[in-house]
C-alpha cells in the first residue's frame, strides 16, 4: 500500500463513493485522491457533486462531459448491432461503464496516478466492466475496489463511517438502488427482490405508467443514415437533442418499461426494472428499417451477431478484439440502412406505421397478387424440386430399407 501515492476515483457523489475518499486516505497511507465524475446525462447537480467531493477530502475534482460521445461512440454502435441482453435489457448501464473507465484512465495518466478506484460492489457486473476497461487501456495501473477490501457491509455501516469522519452525506428517501444516464433509468432492490411482486407505478420517475398515458395514439417518425438516427419528425438533430426528444415522447406514452430477471455475469440472477422510453423507440424503428433494407441471409446472420454483441457489452468486453470485429461487420451491414420509419405509440405499445428507404429491397412488382411481367411462377417448380431433393432422397432410402416415413 505504501507505493500508492495518488488515486483516481470514479465518483458519483453518493454515500459509497463519498466514504471511499477518506477510506482510501486512511488505508493507503494518506494518498491523494482525485475524484472524477462522469456526466453522461444523469441529471445530477454537478456543482454540488464537485463541492461534496472536496468536502469529503478529494484534492481535485474533474467533471467529464461525456454525454455526446457516450451516445455517438457507445450507444449508436450498439443500436446498429441490434444488441439486446437476454431479449429485454437495452444495456443502459453496461455500455456506460467503458466510457467512464476510459475517462478515469485518461485522467490517471494525465495526473500521474498510481491507481484507479471504483465503488462497485463485489456482487455486481460493474466491477468487471470498470476493471476490464482499465486492463485494456492501462494494463499496468493498480485497481482498488474498496467493497472487496473494507469491513463496511451495509448502508448503516457506511453512514456510521461517514459520521465518524465528518463526511457530508445527503439524506435520501430512495426506496430503490438506481442508475441513471441519458439512455435509461434502472431500479433494483426493495420489493423488486421478490420476482412475484409487480412493479409499483409510483416507482417510475421518467415514464408514465401505460394506463396513465393519453387515450389517443401519437405518431412519430425517425430518420436514419447508415443505421444512425439523425432526425425526429423531420427535424434534424444532434445525438443528445434527438434522444432527449424521443425520451420525452416515449415517456409521455408509457413506452419502454422493462421488467427482467437477468443473469448477472458473476453467476446470480437479479431482478431489475428499466425505464428506456427513447431507446425502445430507436430499437424498434431501427429494426423496421432493417426489415426493408437487408437481404434475408444478412438479416438472419446479423440476428445471431446481435446476441453475441449484447453479451460482450454486458460482460464489460467493449475493448475486446471480438467486439471490435463484430462492430466492423455491423458497420458493413448498415451502409444501406438509410430511410424513415413511422411508429404509432399508444399506452406502452409501439406499432409499425410505415417505412421507406431509397435502398429498399421490397419490390411491389415482384410480390403483387395482381398480374405482373417480372416473375415467372413456373420457375418455382424447379426451385422446389432442387430444394427438396435431400428430403426426397431420404424418403426413398427409408422406403427401400423398410422404414416408415413419418
Amino acid at each position: 500500500m505504501a507505493d500508492v501515492k495518488k488515486v483516481v476515483l470514479a465518483y458519483s457523489g453518493g454515500l459509497d463513493t463519498s466514504v471511499i475518499i477518506p477510506w482510501l486516505k486512511e488505508n493507503y497511507n494518506g494518498c491523494e485522491v482525485i475524484a472524477v465524475c462522469a456526466d453522461i446525462g444523469q441529471g445530477d447537480e454537478l456543482d454540488v457533486v464537485h463541492d461534496k467531493a472536496l468536502a469529503s477530502g478529494a484534492s481535485k475534482v474533474f467533471i467529464a462531459d461525456l454525454t455526446e460521445p457516450f451516445l455517438e461512440e457507445y450507444v449508436w454502435p450498439t443500436l446498429k448491432a441490434g444488441a439486446v441482453y437476454e431479449g429485454k435489457y437495452l444495456l443502459g448501464t453496461s455500455f456506460a461503464r467503458p466510457i467512464i473507465a476510459k475517462a478515469l484512465v485518461e485522467i490517471a495518466k494525465q495526473e500521474g496516478a498510481d491507481a484507479i478506484a471504483h465503488g462497485a460492489t463485489g456482487k455486481g457486473n460493474d466491477q468487471v466492466r470498470f476493471e476490464l476497461t482499465v486492463k485494456a487501456l492501462a494494463p499496468n495501473i493498480r485497481i482498488i475496489a474498496p467493497w472487496r477490501e473494507w469491513e463496511i457491509r451495509s448502508r448503516e455501516d457506511a453512514l456510521e463511517y461517514a459520521a465518524k469522519h465528518k463526511i457530508p452525506v445527503a439524506t435520501s428517501n430512495k426506496t430503490y438502488s438506481m442508475d441513471r444516464n441519458i439512455w435509461h433509468l434502472s431500479h433494483e432492490g426493495s420489493d423488486l427482490e421478490d420476482p412475484w411482486n409487480a412493479p409499483k407505478n409510483d416507482m417510475l420517475l421518467i415514464s408514465k405508467a401505460p394506463e396513465d398515458a393519453p387515450d389517443r395514439a401519437e405518431y412519430v417518425t425517425v430518420d436514419f443514415e447508415k443505421g444512425i438516427p439523425v432526425a425526429v419528425n423531420g427535424n434534424k438533430m444532434g445525438a443528445v437533442e434527438l434522444l432527449t426528444k424521443l425520451n420525452d415522447i416515449g415517456a409521455a406514452n408509457g413506452i419502454g418499461i422493462t421488467d427482467i430477471v437477468e443473469n448477472r455475469l458473476v453467476g446470480m440472477k437479479s431482478r431489475g426494472v428499466y425505464e428506456n422510453p427513447g431507446g425502445a423507440i430507436l430499437y424498434y424503428a431501427h429494426r423496421e428499417l432493417e426489415y426493408l433494407c437487408l437481404d434475408r441471409q444478412t438479416l438472419h446472420y446479423k440476428e445471431g451477431i446481435a446476441i453475441r454483441y449484447g453479451e460482450l457489452v454486458y460482460d464489460g468486453m467493449w475493448f475486446s478484439q471480438l467486439r471490435e470485429a463484430l462492430a466492423a461487420f455491423v458497420d458493413s451491414t448498415q451502409e444501406s440502412v438509410t430511410g424513415t420509419v413511422q411508429l404509432k405509440l399508444y399506452k406502452g405499445n409501439i406499432m409499425s406505421a410505415g417505412a421507406k428507404s431509397p435502398y429498399s429491397l421490397y419490390s411491389k412488382e415482384f410480390v403483387t397478387f395482381e398480374r405482373d411481367e417480372v416473375y415467372n411462377q413456373a420457375d418455382a417448380t424447379g426451385f422446389i424440386n432442387l430444394f427438396g431433393l435431400p428430403l426426397k432422397v431420404r424418403a426413398l432410402m427409408k422406403e427401400e430399407a423398410g422404414l416408415k416415413n413419418e
